[in-house]
């Protein structure tokens, strides 16, 4: 009964119509129902699936345009005998039987990678409770109304005309000009259609770069830590890889990469570190580049999340030699679905590229290309992008916050100023591996660092965490919750109050030195942090660094414990500590005894 083959899902966003046309197209091909099959009137099909006789009757009709069933008068409905036709038709003793261990072509690989990185997250990352994982995304950023129309727009048949009927490996002009109108001009980068091209991603251009640029006789320069997959890219072009180090400021410029041919590095947010390359240091870098004759690959993947301050411009657009090769895409959001990254260089270098191109595939989908056009000219991406900016920059804020509250004294996560990973140092005992396979066991997920480093010989203590992947009301309970394992995993090696070094106050000894007294600590990510606590009984805090941050609260001495509580900061919470001072350094220890934060006397400097 052909009934029995045809389910109804009456939660599917699919119409009735659909599902009926899906399941009998479906059928038909795999053989569920032959050639020359009579098919149940459109009546009987209806009653038997409990739908109106017209859905099933307008499901027949198309079928019939399309050629997969025939109507024969005074008979009925029956599957095409057409169908069949070109068809090879094999019996089970034709079927072929292969035995595994005979077939092994492992030894036929030519080209297979010598290295397989670690991933970042199991597949099944969306079913944790606390995913910290950059890169993947939950489906409601994504702007799913905005690309339907756009997509809507790009295939009306008079689009379809136009996109189809260019010609060679050339891209879609719209999209090229959207790409050097709307987003170039935001980096300070000028360039003209020729000097544009469309790539499927990021990886695809640096694949294409690496093609034309690399061979055994070029030496390149790359971070370390570094981009892993560029690192295999460059491997796998017989490259000499040299490893440069980086610090605050981003690559380190010295006489090291004299020695180089190439360049490759990510200045805006560095990966996987997030730290953006200052400006002396993009001077420098294209000093270096000009004195040497090197090839620079900026790679400016995450241009669009720098939350503290204005963005950098991009190296290509400060390049007087043209030795830049830039590199971006369109929103990772995006990316996932829509693929279209695209390189930005010299006219030359672009034409050499798109015959690259041509080898593997002529260009991107053309339907895709100018469907992105119109999700530019349509102000979509702008509007997309100030959205994502906003959600993103509150998670970050949360993060850090959460990690500022929670591991005071006992992370690190350097001055950055945006994007969309923190790079987390923890305490030197700290097993960064065995914590990520702990933490999945609570349900957090963090990601693990060892693949970034190409050294065997790298720092152990730290793991990165990403806030693309988790919603804004997580985060704090998933970073408490790491908190606690991370003190339990390295509870041997912290300091108590029961055995630390210094002189635990009491009520009258803080009342003696707190009052008019200015504190100063770290935070976790760099900047310091002046506390100036009034006779009054009321504080104020100030951060240093971009983005400076003040708020005000209260303090009092009860019970022996110092006692706080900020309007903002620390999520307003009413917090007490055991006080211990060690010279000019005091020490707060919480109500089990557990170290939290050192800070520094300052003694009363005034108003801050």
């Amino acid at each position: 009964m052909i009934s029995r083959l045809i389910h109804i899902d009456a939660t599917s966003d699919d119409s009735l119509q659909s599902q009926i046309r899906h399941k009998l197209v479906e059928g038909i091909l795999v053989g569920s129902f032959a050639s020359g099959t009579k098919l149940p009137s459109s009546r009987k099909l209806a009653t038997q699936l409990g739908v109106s006789r017209n859905t099933v009757v307008l499901v027949y009709q198309a079928l019939i345009d399309e050629g997969y069933i025939e109507s024969r008068e005074r008979s009925g409905i029956y599957v095409s005998n057409n169908i069949s036709q070109g068809k090879v038709e094999l019996n089970e003793q034709q079927q072929p039987s292969y035995d595994a261990s005979s077939t092994n072509n492992h030894h036929r690989f030519k080209g297979a990678l010598a290295t397989t990185n670690a991933t970042s997250c199991p597949q099944n990352w969306h079913k944790f409770s606390f995913p910290f994982i950059d890169g993947k995304f939950d489906s409601s950023l994504y702007p799913v109304k905005e690309w339907r129309e756009a997509n809507n727009k790009a295939n009306t048949t008079r689009e379809i005309y136009q996109w189809s009927e260019l010609q060679g490996a050339e891209d879609d002009p719209r999209l090229q000009d959207e790409i050097r109108t709307k987003i170039l001009p935001r980096r300070g980068i000028q360039a003209n259609r020729d000097e544009i091209l469309i790539t499927v991603g990021s990886q695809q251009a640096l694949h294409l770069i690496c093609q034309l640029f690399v061979d055994n006789s070029v030496t390149v320069s790359i971070e370390e830590p570094g981009y892993p997959e560029m690192r295999e890219l460059l491997t796998k072009q017989g490259a000499k890889l040299h490893y440069q180090a980086i610090d605050d400021k981003g690559l380190v410029v010295n006489e090291q990469l004299d020695k180089c041919d190439i360049i490759y590095t990510t200045p805006s947010h560095q990966t996987p570190t997030s730290i953006t390359m200052s400006m002396d240091r993009r001077d420098e870098v294209l000093q270096k580049a000009h004195e040497q004759d090197i090839l620079i690959i900026e790679d400016d993947f995450e241009f669009e999340s720098n939350f503290l301050g204005q963005p950098h411009p991009a190296l290509r657009s400060l390049d007087n030699d043209n030795r830049v090769v830039y590199i971006s895409c369109l929103s990772k959001v995006l990316a996932s679905g829509v693929q279209i990254g695209f390189i930005v260089a010299d006219a030359g270098v672009i034409a050499e590229l798109k015959k690259l191109r041509k080898m593997v595939m002529r260009n991107p989908p053309l339907n895709n290309q100018r469907a992105v056009a119109y999700f530019l000219s349509l102000g979509f991406y702008d509007a997309f992008m100030m959205h994502l900016h906003k959600v993103f920059f509150e998670r970050w804020l949360t993060l850090r916050e959460a990690l500022n509250t929670y591991l005071p004294n006992c992370i690190d996560t350097g001055p950055i100023q945006g994007g969309t990973a923190y790079w987390i140092t923890g305490p030197e005992q700290l097993d960064g591996e065995y914590l990520r396979e702990e933490a999945a066991k609570l349900g957090i997920l963090i990601e693990p660092v060892k693949r970034y480093f190409a050294s065997t010989e790298h720092p152990e203590n730290c793991f990165r965490m990403g806030v693309t992947s988790i919603p804004n009301d997580k985060i704090r309970e998933g970073v408490q919750r790491l908190a606690e394992l991370i003190h339990k995993l390295t509870a041997t090696y912290e300091e108590k109050l029961t055995n630390a070094k210094g002189k635990l106050l009491n009520n009258e000894a803080l009342m003696q030195l707190l009052p008019n007294a200015l504190l100063e600590c770290q935070m976790v990510y760099g900047v310091p942090c002046l506390i100036e606590l009034l006779s009054d009984g009321t504080m104020k805090g100030r951060t240093g660094g971009t983005g400076s941050e003040v708020d005000s609260g209260r303090w009092w001495i009860e019970k022996g414990m110092y006692y706080r509580q900020w309007k903002l900061w620390a999520y307003g919470e009413v917090k007490g500590f055991y006080v211990i001072m060690d010279g000019d350094e005091m020490k707060w220890f919480d109500q089990k005894y557990c170290f939290v934060r050192q800070l520094e006397l300052k003694g009363y400097k005034g108003k801050i």
